[in-house]
């Protein structure tokens, strides 16, 4: 992988990782059609992938850094009970939520991801996520005129149908942060919530990631020119992460009514003209 190819997929990961446009669909779908060649599961690219994710992760860590202190704070009994009992709820939700990407992950992903990992299987779910984004624009009007709520309000059940969305992540072209978005705004959250607290389901999702592909590393150390492009790659997605993190919540507070429009036509755009573009290739 040369320096721009790395810059490139850096760049795509800290945006899309957290825009709701699929961070696993783009690195798929891309390579193929300028025709990179390296393969995205060699165990060469381990060290980039595993850089890469710890640099979104630290990005996360700083944007909700107040987040999770006034959690952590609250969870101790530092600011009073009642905020005690409401930190506590929702680090239990973050807990519940987790839980079947979990247990999907580890007995399906490997599965998911050999049957449906090529570019144009990839191309097809990433328009089939901008459908999903739209659908849900369409089905939360009724959801929130019937009630609006806070991320605190949320219950056990509603944590695990959010959930559930993340599940649909595991295949390429499915958005992780959509779905959850998703999933947030059909419990009756706002745009702004909803993406908060998929951003904070993310951060251990991520962490989860990179010590999983950092473990197979002892198996296969790399060398020193991979470790420097992987750092400089980390640096590039870590910031590109914290901006795209800084835009999205101003975004999301300001275009309530209509947020994942933009990116569910992008979707459906791009992942239309990428299946064509593979299939005329091919």
């Amino acid at each position: 992988m040369s320096y721009m190819q790395a810059f490139i997929m850096a760049l795509l990961q800290g945006a899309t990782e957290l825009f709701p446009v699929s961070s696993l669909g783009h690195a798929v779908i891309l390579p193929a059609l300028l025709h990179w060649n390296y393969d995205l599961h060699d165990v060469s690219f381990l060290p980039f992938l595993v850089m890469l994710h710890l640099g979104t992760s630290v990005a996360l860590l700083v944007f909700f850094f107040r987040d999770w202190r006034a959690l952590f704070l609250g969870a101790v009994g530092r600011d009073g009970q009642r905020i005690q009992l409401e930190s506590l709820h929702i680090f239990w939700l973050l807990i519940v939520a987790t839980i079947p990407a979990v247990v999907v992950g580890g007995l399906f992903e490997h599965l998911l991801r050999s049957f449906f990992g090529s570019a144009s299987s990839a191309a097809v779910f990433l328009f089939l996520n901008g459908l999903l984004l739209l659908l849900t624009e369409r089905l939360r009007s009724s959801v929130v005129t019937r009630e609006v709520r806070c991320i605190a309000g949320l219950t056990s059940r509603d944590a695990v149908v959010i959930g559930l969305f993340q599940c649909l992540a595991f295949f390429p072209g499915l958005s992780r942060s959509g779905a959850t978005i998703c999933g947030g705004l059909l419990r009756g959250l706002h745009h702004d919530a909803a993406a908060r607290f998929s951003f904070l389901m993310a951060q251990p999702v991520i962490i989860a990631a990179t010590v999983r592909e950092g473990f197979k590393l002892w198996h296969a150390p790399p060398d020193a020119g991979q470790i420097h492009l992987a750092m400089a790659a980390a640096v590039v997605a870590g910031v590109t992460a914290l901006a795209s993190t800084a835009f999205l919540m101003r975004y999301f507070r300001s275009h309530d009514r209509w947020a994942m429009t933009p990116f569910a036509l992008y979707c459906m755009v791009l992942g239309g003209v990428a299946f064509l573009a593979l299939r005329f290739m091919g």
